[in-house]
């Protein structure tokens, strides 16, 4: 089996505890997380070799970082050091009608400082069937939106399956250059292309009508023009997924997603998920899932989009950026035992 091959940053992420907000407590709950870096755990954990690849300074907080990665199965081979410092970030999760808040601290970082052929993407890529990026990473710097171009056109030249997840963040892109200049050059090498319902409105001004996500509600069908729109602007994507969240509040969300194939619309089953214990990386499982169930179940897209959204509801109740999940429980919500049930 080929493996996976990931890129991006993965940072310190500092919560408080529970629901506190910044200021509240003495205390953080240290993890690591990032994009990409929770997509290869994710995989690693379902049994798909998965390579990770950043640039981490060379110090003991970047050793604890390699450590936890290599402890889920990752392979860290290709990671490159160098640069002064991880970026980090901090969490206040929210409550009820209180939004999340995360503040970001990763300018600097040594992946910002990241230059164009500092990877050799030849033999970073040479045993591997899919690179997976995602809209994170050309948002930290110019020069990391550069490599991550190095990456996907040596992937298209190898015959790799490349996919992205869109995951735009406004917070992010303030070196000067939009959203909407530095992606089409990238989306356009990719196979699959993952979005959220807010995604391809904020990067590429295709909007549904009349979707609102604080309405709780997920009308698949509004977004069938927006998977057409992608495919007709990309037309290298043989397939576009896009999730659905309603946001009732911070502690209840439902769940969906839907993929366009260019022919047919596969729509996964709803979630209603009322207790959220931890709502970071729920994308990053959905695309996990997605290239797990792509790989495992070729010819069957509707069983790889209910693996994927299954794998992202559970996602929700698993603290930290990893979703700590295996492809048994996965299956077993999937099959519509969604008691919670001890296993004995």
């Amino acid at each position: 089996m080929g493996k996976v091959v990931t890129f991006g940053e993965i940072m310190l992420r500092l919560a408080v505890p529970g629901h506190l907000r910044l200021g509240q407590s003495g205390e953080f709950s240290a993890t690591f997380g990032g994009g990409e870096a929770n997509v290869a755990v994710s995989l690693a954990n379902f049994g798909i070799p998965a390579s990770f690849i950043t640039r981490l300074p060379d110090n003991d907080l970047a050793l604890w970082c390699l450590k936890d990665l290599k402890s889920h199965g990752v392979d860290t081979c290709a990671i490159i050091r160098g640069g002064n410092r991880m970026g980090l970030y901090y969490l206040e999760t929210g409550a009820v009608a209180r939004a999340s808040k995360v503040i970001y601290d990763r300018a600097h970082s040594s992946f910002s400082e990241i230059l164009p052929q500092m990877i050799c993407w030849e033999e970073a890529l040479k045993d591997a069937t899919w690179f997976h990026w995602t809209g994170i990473t050309p948002a930290v710097s110019r020069n990391a939106a550069q490599t991550c171009l190095e990456a996907v056109k040596t992937a298209n030249r190898m015959g790799i399956t490349v996919s992205c997840d869109l995951n735009y963040r406004k917070n992010l892109w303030k070196y000067g250059v939009p959203a909407s200049e530095i992606m089409p050059e990238l989306v356009s090498g990719c196979d699959i292309i993952i979005g959220n319902e807010e995604d391809a409105e904020k990067v590429f001004g295709i909007k549904p009508q009349g979707f609102k996500a604080s309405e709780g509600k997920t009308d698949a069908a509004a977004f069938h023009p927006v998977c057409e729109s992608l495919m007709k602007k990309f037309p290298r994507a043989k397939k576009v997924a896009i999730t659905l969240r309603g946001s009732l509040s911070a502690s209840h969300n439902t769940w969906s997603a839907i993929l366009w194939d260019g022919k047919k619309m596969h729509t996964a089953p709803f979630y209603d998920i009322t207790h959220i214990v931890d709502r970071v990386g729920s994308g990053d499982s959905f695309a996990a899932g997605l290239i797990y169930g792509l790989i495992t179940y070729p010819g069957n897209d509707s069983r790889a989009l209910d693996f994927a959204t299954a794998a992202s509801c559970l996602k929700h109740t698993v603290y930290g950026d990893f979703n700590r999940v295996n492809v048994q429980e996965v299956e077993t919500l999937m099959a519509g035992d969604a008691s919670g049930r001890v296993n004995r």
